[in-house]
């Protein structure tokens, strides 16, 4: 066992947060601007990368674990959470927008979990975070969301975020499903992945899901979400009044109101 043993607690529902019980001198790591609140004897500290052991020792270990999550799109730093007193103490994170909090034992998943660049919220100090790139060219070139992912490896607990409602999915040997690159959450390490094109040209043009999809097959199990993000962002965006940036129409433009205002244009 190279991972520290926490004990967690998962809370509510839409807006969930996680409770991780650490014992004296265990460590918890997570992303920066996760923290929700910790008891007086947790001590905070910023790290290069994850702190785990995969990148080597020394100052040149710390810079490769920290290249790996920049190419992600994360930050160079994490941050790490220890318990520096006596008895159990307690650290909650919470997700950075509504959805699901899904725990990962990496044990239970041979190791490693594949996930989207930003799902991840917080571990068990040993778990690497790392990147996953895709074999084939054709994802690196269409994959969107699905190009760089990253990868989770070690013995502990992992706990990754998901927006919407989240689906798990069990693929049977050969068992093949089409998936959004944005609705892809998580998957295990033995699901083989690709992108495929759309049939069709109308689909294509103005089905309005995009010209590619995610291929998955099994075996292996994987996690699936309704409302990516980055899809809800671009909505909120769109219905923006223009006044303030966004890049919908003028408030009240659906109603009456908005009829005459578009007369006096």
């Amino acid at each position: 066992m190279n991972n520290h043993e926490i004990d967690y607690k998962l809370y509510g529902d839409d807006m969930q947060y996680v409770e991780v019980e650490l014992d004296p001198n265990e460590t918890a790591i997570a992303e920066a601007g996760s923290l929700m609140m910790m008891d007086e004897s947790i001590k905070m500290e910023t790290i290069f990368g994850d702190g785990s052991r995969s990148g080597g020792g020394g100052l040149m270990g710390k810079l490769m674990g920290a290249g790996k999550r920049l190419l992600t799109g994360e930050s160079l730093f994490m941050t790490t959470f220890t318990n520096v007193g006596q008895g159990k103490k307690h650290v909650y994170f919470a997700s950075p927008y509504p959805g699901k909090i899904l725990p990962m034992d990496l044990s239970v998943y041979n190791g490693k979990i594949i996930c989207q660049k930003d799902a991840f919220l917080a571990a068990a100090k040993g778990v690497s975070i790392g990147i996953e790139f895709q074999r084939k060219i054709g994802v690196g070139f269409f994959g969107g969301e699905g190009f760089i992912m990253q990868k989770l490896e070690g013995d502990g607990m992992a706990f990754i975020h998901a927006s919407g409602a989240i689906k798990r999915i069990g693929l049977q040997p050969g068992q093949k499903i089409l998936v959004d690159t944005g609705c892809l959450v998580a998957m295990t390490s033995d699901v083989e992945y690709n992108i495929e094109a759309v049939s069709g040209v109308k689909t294509a043009l103005f089905g309005g899901e995009g010209i590619f999809l995610a291929s998955l097959r099994g075996p292996g199990t994987v996690w699936v979400q309704s409302l990516p993000f980055s899809r809800l962002a671009s909505k909120v965006f769109a219905a923006a009044p223009v006044s303030q940036g966004g890049g919908g129409q003028n408030a009240g433009e659906g109603g009456i109101g908005g009829l005459f205002n578009l007369f006096n244009k």
